[in-house]
């Protein structure tokens, strides 16, 4: 494996720029996800990492080498597409056989049927190994893609989004066994993403993209308690975090358009007139005796949680509570914020630190 470095990577499509001074770097062994909504410039970092793409400016660099002049062949990475890349007239066999069987490599078969076998265990679908992979389930198949990458041992692992077209039992199982793979293989991994959960239960770094821009970088804790951007705090977490325009006048911090008053000690720090206030949905707890009164305007039942509707003044604050709940919709409710978990942001979306 590798580590790998992206300085100041542009990319442009004529009168489009698709990465703009992009820079991170990914460790030996490490599962970094890129994070971002379509058209963030994803599948274009990809795309240059693999040689697929040239770079207008920066390079891109393996154990402190620069790659810019490789061929794709040369850089010695597996791409694992969102489409699954394989010959449906071909055994499962012969598809995870076929990169160990191209002229640069003249893999001996006996060689290639032993880590065929072996790669077939891992993802345990050694059972399908004779069968054509045009009669094989989407999970399945995204097994075999997967599986193709794993058997040539490349340098770096890039995956673009390859689990987003499974349905939601398989992908959460796809998901752990991934990670669980990745982990016991030691492999260096780029995974792309724009689902927030992918992004926080595999990734051991963070980047999350926007418009061709790094907005943050960090662990899965950073980016969810410590978001830099109002984009990044609302991109990350289920549900949604609570933006609220928010004022400081005698100590005292004001919600607008909402009972909420809450004395703490941010407003005697110097904060701007006006500000948005971030408010995570697990922060907002309903109890007999909170603080503030509100009404239960909408009630989404999920099983092992439930997410409340919670009305003050004419904001609405979305509250996440374990298990269900007795209320029901008009009832009067009394809720807490906890405090040290408040997020603030400047009106241009930018963190204010305290």
């Amino acid at each position: 494996m590798t580590n790998v470095v992206l300085q100041n990577i542009t990319k442009r499509f004529r009168t489009v720029t698709a990465l703009k001074d992009v820079s991170f770097s990914i460790k030996d062994g490490e599962f970094f996800v890129l994070l971002g909504p379509t058209g963030a410039g994803k599948t274009t970092t990809l795309r240059v990492i693999a040689g697929l793409t040239r770079q207008d400016e920066g390079s891109v660099l393996f154990d402190e080498e620069p790659i810019d002049n490789l061929t794709p062949a040369d850089r010695d990475v597996a791409f694992v597409f969102q489409q699954y890349s394989l010959y449906p007239t071909m055994t499962v066999f012969d598809n995870l056989a076929f990169p160990l069987r191209s002229p640069m490599r003249k893999t001996p078969e006996p060689e290639i049927r032993t880590r065929v076998e072996q790669t077939a265990e891992k993802l345990r679908i050694e059972h399908l190994l004779e069968r054509k992979t045009a009669h094989l389930s989407g999970g399945e198949m995204q097994r075999v893609t997967i599986g193709r990458a794993i058997v040539r041992d490349p340098r770096l692992f890039l995956m673009d989004e390859p689990l987003s077209n499974l349905d939601a039992k398989l992908r959460e199982a796809l998901r752990v066994e991934l990670k669980h793979l990745q982990k016991t293989q030691g492999s260096t991994t780029l995974f792309v993403t724009h689902d927030q959960i992918e992004a926080l239960t595999m990734g051991d770094l963070i980047a999350v993209l926007n418009r061709g821009r790094i907005l943050q970088i960090g662990t899965p804790e950073d980016i969810y308690d410590r978001p830099a951007t109002t984009f990044v705090a609302t991109l990350v977490g289920t549900p949604r975090i609570n933006m609220l325009k928010a004022n400081c006048e005698n100590s005292t911090l004001y919600v607008t358009g909402s009972t909420i008053r809450l004395p703490i000690p941010i407003c005697e720090e110097g904060m701007p007139p006006s500000f948005l206030l971030g408010l995570r949905p697990e922060d907002v707890q309903p109890h007999s005796g909170g603080e503030f009164p509100g009404e239960i305007a909408l009630i989404e039942p999920l099983g092992v949680e439930t997410i409340l509707h919670i009305k003050s003044g004419e904001q609405t604050l979305l509250s996440l509570i374990p298990g269900l709940t007795d209320l029901r919709m008009g009832d009067q409710v009394r809720f807490n914020i906890i405090r040290e978990r408040l997020h603030y942001f400047r009106q241009d979306g930018t963190r204010i630190s305290v």
